[in-house]
């Protein structure tokens, strides 16, 4: 591999700002924040929204009831069903 050209790969520490929870993983991100998490200094990541904070992996998703979904489009075109246009 050329020398000079790839971007440092180390351990960043990565913060979710909705849950307050961390971890450690291997990237090459920058950043200009650190913190020190067990006596080391690592580079620190803020992210809006993580596997510990979205709605799909939390289980906090609301379901679309289908049966609603359904009666709404019959209800919309019911109207219309009987009805031919004249050319």
């Amino acid at each position: 591999m050329k020398e000079g050209i790839h971007p440092e790969y180390r351990e960043v520490v990565f913060l979710d700002q909705q849950t307050g929870s961390t971890f450690i993983s291997r990237s090459s991100l920058n950043t200009r924040d650190t913190i020190e998490l067990d006596g080391k200094t690592y580079p620190l990541f803020k992210c809006d929204v993580t596997s510990e904070s979205h709605p799909f992996y939390t289980g906090a998703q609301t379901r679309i009831v289908e049966t609603g979904r359904v009666e709404k489009f019959r209800a919309r075109f019911a109207r219309t069903s009987g009805t031919v246009k004249k050319a």
